[in-house]
């Protein structure tokens, strides 16, 4: 297998005017669409043996390395049981890590397909405490746990995880890979969609003090959790930015109508827009329940 730097050096031959970065600056990865059937699953090799794999509109990654497979978030047992069989069409190196990157079940609990022998499960230690507190047979408990940071290493690549504090959970990191200046990030950045629904689990101050945190970070590449067939495997920088400007305006314009004096979340519904995003993904079905989201912490403080 060859070196980290060797590969980045194939890759770096040209660069993609979609980034807009100087030629030199930049490696190339694929940023083409996921690819397959919207119920279905795809998988896309992104550059530098790092391989998106995509379930529905959910979404991971892992690594191919000369002493195993990094793998992430396992979401359920059924794509699981694909992801495992994709990894075995790149490689016949066996997985070795699994990362977690929240709680949340509909991330991770295909973790019991990926279990086996010489598998190491990480995961933040509010994950270890929620699997104590409710045990679930689909989810393996991590075998390593940390606090704010935590470096996994196989081969010549690492990962590593960052925690932020709460912001969607109480969990959920970061994974960064610093060679590439990669970070994957899970549901808190979804590029060009309005927030999940009535955006549960979500702290909306501490989501945007999180996004600001990361953008001071270094990195030029974003791998989300969440993203349909048509939407690229991996995004520019900018994303964590546009993801945070929607959150402040979406916040901004409720506590407006609010301070005018609408204060039913009913009326705050019809009367709040925000058609500079009119065009992101469940714009019309969401972006009412996002509203009603933001009147809960203004009117509750929750």
């Amino acid at each position: 297998m060859h070196s980290i730097l060797a590969g980045i050096r194939a890759l770096t031959t040209t660069v993609p005017l979609w980034f807009g970065l100087p030629l030199d600056a930049q490696t190339q990865f694929d940023t083409s669409p996921m690819g397959g059937g919207p119920f279905g699953h795809s998988v896309k090799h992104i550059g530098s043996d790092i391989y998106v794999f995509r379930w529905w509109v959910y979404r991971n990654f892992f690594i191919v390395t000369d002493e195993g497979v990094i793998a992430t978030d396992p979401l359920n047992p059924d794509a699981a049981g694909l992801l495992k069989q994709e990894i075995k069409k790149v490689t016949d190196k066996p997985i070795r890590y699994v990362i977690y990157s929240h709680y949340h079940h509909d991330h991770i609990s295909g973790g019991v397909a990926l279990d086996g022998e010489g598998v190491t499960f990480v995961a933040h230690e509010n994950v270890a405490k929620q699997l104590q507190d409710h045990p679930n047979p689909t989810l393996p408990e991590p075998d390593i746990t940390f606090s704010d940071t935590y470096t996994v290493e196989l081969g010549e690549r690492h990962v590593e995880l960052e925690y932020y504090g709460p912001n969607h959970s109480d969990s959920l990191v970061i994974m960064r890979l610093p060679e590439e200046k990669i970070i994957f990030v899970v549901d808190i950045v979804t590029p060009r969609r309005v927030a999940f629904r009535g955006m549960p689990d979500f702290w909306p101050d501490e989501w945007v003090r999180t996004l600001k945190e990361i953008e001071a970070t270094d990195y030029d590449y974003v791998i989300s959790g969440h993203g349909p067939e048509t939407e690229p495997a991996i995004e520019p920088a900018a994303v964590v930015s546009e993801q945070r400007e929607y959150i402040e305006d979406l916040m901004a314009a409720v506590k407006a109508e609010m301070d005018a004096g609408t204060h039913s979340p009913d009326q705050l519904r019809q009367n709040v827009t925000l058609p500079k995003y009119q065009d992101w993904r469940a714009y019309d079905d969401w972006l009412p329940m996002n509203i009603e989201r933001i009147w809960a912490y203004y009117h509750m403080g929750w």
